[in-house]
Formats: structure tokens, C-alpha cells, sequence
């Protein structure tokens, strides 16, 4: 299941100050790079931006902003590392609700200093690839049963127009 990993890569200019015992410092700017190993688990095609929108929409509200003043980090110390487990239980649900895993988080928040949170050994792979092949196979009957079902309509369709024809012409004859 290795082969369906992916890596994304995001940029994040904002400015935060931290407490350091008790005292907040001084207001300083970051570009955080933010590097996202995926995992997608699913067999459906997802567009690489769909998942890039996604992380953009979330991330946008701390665009070019102040950090502490926004939710959780208003009440939060946004040190690098709070900032990551935030960042990482966010995109995690983004992430699910698409059919793909979070397998790691790293943040930099200068070109020497990164925090990572690695999450690919909370995961059963083994128990999520079964649970998703019967997923798959319930899509399957699932796409196989409307299948059907849009065969029969088809058909039923076609005969409908074939009555509907015959009619018109059985009239024309009539009339004539």
C-alpha cells in the first residue's frame, strides 16, 4: 500500500509571538513550510487539488495574519510544536473525509528547524485495507446494481419510443 503515498507541500507567512515562562515575547514573522506525507486509500481518482484547495482553504485564515489572535491560539501558545499537533488533528479530518491518511506532519519554521509528527505507526494498514476492500465491495454492488438499474431504464425507454412510433405510424396509415 506504499505506492499510493503522496507528498504535498505548503507555505504559511504569519507572525506569532510565544510565551516563555509566563512572558510573551516579541512578535516576530514566519514563512512556515508545512510538508504533509499522505496516504490515499481509496481506489476512486481524487484531484491533487482538490486535496491542495482543501489545505489552502484551511490554511487561509492564518494567512499574513497574527497567529494569536486567532482560534486556538488566542488562548494556545503557538510555539512550532503546538502549532503542529493543531494543524495535524486539523488536516487529518480534511484528509478523511477524502479518503486519504495523514502519515506525517513536519513544519519549519526556518530552513533549520522543523518539528515532525509522525502518525504512520498509529495506523493498522492491514485492518484499513480490509475494512476498505469491503467498502469497494459494497460500492461495487452498489455501482453494479445502478448499472443494472440504468440498463432496464434504457430499455424500457427504448421500447416506450418504439410503441410510440409504431403508434404514429398505425395513425398515419389510418389516415391514409
Amino acid at each position: 500500500m506504499k505506492y499510493n503515498q503522496y507528498k504535498y507541500r505548503f507555505y504559511l507567512n504569519a507572525s506569532h509571538s510565544i510565551y516563555i515562562d509566563g512572558n510573551l515575547g516579541e512578535r516576530h514573522p514566519h514563512t512556515w513550510e508545512i510538508e504533509l506525507v499522505t496516504l490515499k486509500i481509496i481506489e476512486k481518482f481524487v484531484q491533487f487539488n482538490d486535496i491542495e484547495k482543501d489545505m489552502e482553504k484551511e490554511l487561509e485564515r492564518y494567512q499574513d495574519q497574527y497567529v494569536n489572535d486567532i482560534s486556538p491560539f488566542d488562548i494556545t501558545n503557538p510555539t512550532l510544536e503546538n502549532i503542529c499537533v493543531y494543524f495535524k488533528d486539523t488536516i487529518q479530518q480534511i484528509l478523511l473525509q477524502r479518503g486519504w491518511v495523514l502519515l506525517s506532519i513536519e513544519i519549519s519554521e526556518t530552513p533549520t528547524r522543523s518539528y515532525i509528527i509522525d502518525l504512520e505507526n498509529e495506523f493498522d494498514f492491514e485492518a484499513l485495507e480490509a475494512e476498505l476492500d469491503n467498502k469497494k465491495l459494497e460500492e461495487d454492488k452498489i455501482m453494479t446494481e445502478d448499472f443494472v438499474e440504468d440498463i432496464i431504464d434504457d430499455i424500457l425507454d427504448d421500447l416506450v419510443s418504439k410503441e410510440k412510433n409504431e403508434e404514429a405510424q398505425v395513425k398515419t396509415l389510418d389516415n391514409n
